[in-house]
């Protein structure tokens, strides 16, 4: 493998980093852009460039918690309904020192999934650029993400499909809990 590589290296390294893991550091609306920029370098068939992105920082983060919070409440039946759950909804949110709002504008010139996967990457790429400055996150996607189309404004061909959420952090790289490759190849030579 190409180790002196850096792409290959973020993409080898790169991990899941939850909220219990994040500082109080602040992230600047700089390295936000400069994440986002990896973003939009996305591929994207057609050049739809569908994704969109609702960047939630300081009292944005708190409206965003609150409404996690009144969705669960709202949808969950009585007898599921816990209020320590109701709490860390809203806690998820403001734990972290920025949420994004992942949406998906389908604009009806290619398949659905084509939309979808472009999204995707764009996602990816997002997380690599966060993980090469040091910054780390995780793409939740809870069943409350389907009732936020209202708080984000969305329009009637836009889907959100998760909430990314970002901070900086104080976690140890680890190994990847992957099966070998090798395992998932079929060779037609």
């Amino acid at each position: 493998m190409h180790t002196s590589n850096e792409v290959l290296k973020a993409i080898q390294s790169r991990r899941t980093v939850n909220q219990n893991s994040f500082t109080e550091e602040e992230i600047s609306r700089e390295d936000i852009m400069t994440i986002l920029h990896a973003a939009n370098a996305a591929p994207t068939h057609k050049r739809t460039q569908p994704w969109r992105f609702v960047v939630f920082r300081k009292e944005g983060l708190e409206r965003l918690g609150a409404e996690l919070a009144r969705i669960y409440k709202t949808i969950t039946p009585l007898e599921k309904y816990t209020e320590l759950a109701e709490q860390n909804m809203a806690k998820k949110a403001t734990m972290s020192n920025v949420a994004i709002a992942i949406v998906v504008n389908y604009t009806g010139e290619l398949p659905e999934w084509e939309e979808l996967a472009a999204t995707a990457c764009a996602v990816e790429n997002l997380w690599l650029a966060a993980h090469s400055i040091g910054i780390g996150g995780y793409w939740a996607t809870p069943g409350l993400i389907h009732h936020l189309d209202g708080f984000l404004n969305l329009e009637e061909n836009q889907k959100c499909i998760g909430l990314f959420y970002l901070g900086h952090h104080n976690s140890d790289s680890r190994e990847p809990a992957r099966t070998p490759i090798e395992d998932k190849i079929r060779w037609e030579e």
